[in-house]
């Protein structure tokens, strides 16, 4: 059965390549359980693929080695725990000392994390449900909940919602599809790449406002 798996060209070489071989043999020995640990690593590492640990474990699902319910369950219980961890890293770091951070950072200053906050406070339960089902997003939205101090139940439990959706897509999808589930990885890729261009672009687009503000200051 795991030369069937690891037939899927997964695997990019290098350290995520190997981590993700790991993946898939713990994956395959451990079940739900692995579901959950898997999924858990790559709430913290978000270079992880989510895209491949998903629609792996409905794979092995429909393989028999674990129940669609424990494939789904374990990769919640997994997103949850790793948000709550990032989350928790966050709220110790506090917006005090991010506050300071920035104040000593070129093109960053204090009140960027008061507008961060403020921002957070009205549109940040909405952001935490709708990142968990966007790459990259998902895993980095817990930081900015963090140092906001945002409410934790609510926190935990849209989360859970949010995650659960996104799993219940990906682990069908690899159920449903049995061996080809990684046909839908190159829409997944590709869909990942836009939502990393457009960070990409929106930190050149505060670098240029932030540069262009400091230059009127100090022209003024």
């Amino acid at each position: 059965m795991i030369e069937n798996i690891t037939a899927c060209p997964v695997s990019t070489g290098g350290f995520i390549g190997a981590m993700t071989d790991w993946l898939v043999g713990l994956m395959s020995v451990m079940g739900g359980l692995g579901t959950g640990v898997a999924v858990l690593l790559e709430n913290l590492f978000p270079p992880i693929p989510s895209e491949v640990i998903l629609p792996l474990a409905g794979f092995t699902a429909a393989q028999g080695h674990m129940t669609l319910f424990e494939a789904i369950g374990g990769a919640t219980v997994g997103s949850v725990v790793g948000a709550l961890m990032l989350y928790g890293i966050a709220y110790a770091i506090g917006a005090g000392r991010m506050r300071r951070l920035f104040d000593r950072m070129p093109l960053t200053d204090a009140s960027d994390i008061d507008k961060a906050n403020a921002w957070f406070a009205r549109y940040g339960l909405v952001s935490v449900f709708v990142g968990r089902v966007i790459p990259i997003v998902r895993s980095l939205i817990s930081i900015p909940a963090g140092i906001a101090r945002t409410n934790l139940a609510k926190f935990t439990l849209l989360t859970a919602i949010g995650s659960a959706v996104w799993n219940t897509i990906l682990v069908m999808a690899g159920y449903l599809l049995g061996a080809q589930w990684c046909s839908i990885l190159g829409f997944l890729d590709r869909f990942q790449y836009a939502v990393a261009a457009i960070v990409v672009a929106l930190v050149v687009w505060y670098v240029v406002v932030k540069v262009h503000a400091r230059l009127a200051v100090k022209n003024a």
